[in-house]
């Protein structure tokens, strides 16, 4: 295929950005001794903003150029030291770096922090939710030392084949910082680079997950509640007297708990989601770190399995006890608002039957009424019949006696009236249709 073929393709509009998405964040290339100081600053999904801004203002101020429109991560040399920004969904980070020797025996008395002016961090946008200083040297350390930099609870593995070693002990110290150490024993610069953004993602990745946990601590009492309430609602039920006012008022109940249950699914739902993959992210940063067990230590894996692994079950058990309370509480208002329309299918049913004897009661009425109608207006045509026929023979025209002409026109006229009634009623039966 000719080289100009690609071009003469038509080109999907997001190729490029899928093509580099691989590449947006790579790891930085980190020779001799160093030390780093590392931010991660809480700032929720519409923060990006405002950290560009912080940052555009900082390049400038160094006379940079600023970073590219819609970056989510850039890396530059600020003097002394060297800054790493990315941002990510819900938060933002930042690593200072700075090369360099320092005193091995007290790695942590000044650190990359100290090149970076106050000023400027306090407008940190965000909470700061990370922050931790890393030292990468060569000198080998013993476990006594190593006990006099972290305390007792140091954790810490062979790295990279053996190629070096890394040391923490996940806890904060006096300054509100967290502390970890690298050993370089023949680390390349590649190695060096990957090794300190693994364990840089361990430790934020590891606290952004534990962000679930107090949350998901919170909510099990009042699932508790729920469920208990569910539990009463649910015995109720099945007693097989009640009524339909027992029914509704159970409904209700019902109702009141599953709403409850949904506002807690909708503000635990999306933590919960980013709990599993941040939760990811810190299993495969450990795993990619390829651990060998150094005598006397636990390895990053031991720690994280006996500590993170439990906080993150509970998160999960609450959510998943949440989905189950929910689709249960779906159940039973299902089966609760079914008999309540079985008891108003039955009351429908006895109104209709109210109806159709009430109906009839009125069609009987009504044929009593119309026979006594006949009868009256029967009676009132034949006395005028009557009169009409005395008066006729009073002047010759009868030949029969008045009484006779009555009682000939009696069948006549009754027949008459009787018509005459029953089509008046069709015609107004037909007119209210």
């Amino acid at each position: 295929m000719p080289d100009t073929a690609a071009a003469v393709l038509s080109e999907h509009p997001l190729r490029a950005m899928l093509s580099n998405e691989v590449h947006a964040r790579p790891h930085e290339q980190l020779e001799g001794p160093w030390r780093a100081t590392h931010f991660a600053m809480l700032s929720g999904e519409r923060g990006s903003q405002e950290d560009r801004d912080l940052l555009t203002g900082l390049l400038a101020d160094h006379g940079l150029p600023a970073a590219p429109e819609g970056a989510v991560y850039h890396s530059v040399d600020l003097g002394p030291v060297r800054l790493r920004w990315e941002r990510h969904t819900e938060f933002s980070t930042w690593t200072f770096l700075l090369p360099g020797a320092f005193d091995p025996a007290a790695p942590f008395a000044q650190t990359a922090l100290d090149a970076v002016p106050e000023a400027w961090l306090r407008r940190l946008p965000g909470q700061l939710l990370v922050a931790m200083h890393v030292v990468m040297d060569a000198r080998e350390r013993g476990l006594d030392e190593l006990a006099e930099l972290f305390g007792s609870r140091v954790s810490g593995s062979r790295v990279g084949g053996g190629a070096g070693a890394v040391y923490t002990d996940f806890l904060l110290r006096g300054d509100g910082f967290g502390r970890a150490l690298i050993v370089n024993r023949r680390l390349t610069p590649g190695q060096s680079g990957r090794t300190l953004q693994r364990l840089l993602e361990i430790e934020t990745y590891r606290m952004m997950a534990l962000l679930t946990f107090p949350q998901a601590r919170e909510t099990g009492p009042r699932l508790s509640r729920i469920e208990q309430g569910l539990a009463e609602v649910t015995a109720e039920l099945a007693e097989s007297n009640g009524g339909a006012d027992r029914d509704r008022r159970l409904l209700g109940r019902l109702t009141e708990y599953a709403a409850e249950t949904e506002r807690l699914l909708a503000a635990l739902n999306f933590r919960l989601s980013a709990s599993r993959a941040y939760h990811a992210i810190v299993r495969r940063a450990v795993a990619d770190l390829r651990e060998e067990r150094i005598e006397g230590l636990q390895t990053f894996a031991e720690f994280l399995a006996r500590r993170l692994s439990p906080a993150m079950n509970t998160c999960e058990y609450v959510g998943e006890r949440m989905e189950t309370l929910s689709k249960r509480l779906t159940r039973a208002g299902d089966m609760l608002r079914t008999r309540v329309d079985i008891a108003l299918g039955e009351n429908n049913r006895d109104l209709l039957h109210s109806m159709n004897r009430r109906a009839e009661l009125q069609l009987r009425l009504q044929e009593t009424v119309e026979g006594l109608s006949v009868v009256a207006i029967s009676y009132y045509l034949l006395g005028l019949v009557g009169y009409a026929a005395k008066g006729l023979k009073e002047v010759g025209l009868l030949p029969v006696d008045p009484a006779v002409a009555v009682l000939a026109g009696l069948p006549v006229v009754v027949a008459l009236v009787l018509v005459g009634v029953r089509r008046l009623r069709k015609a107004v039966t037909k007119r209210g249709h």
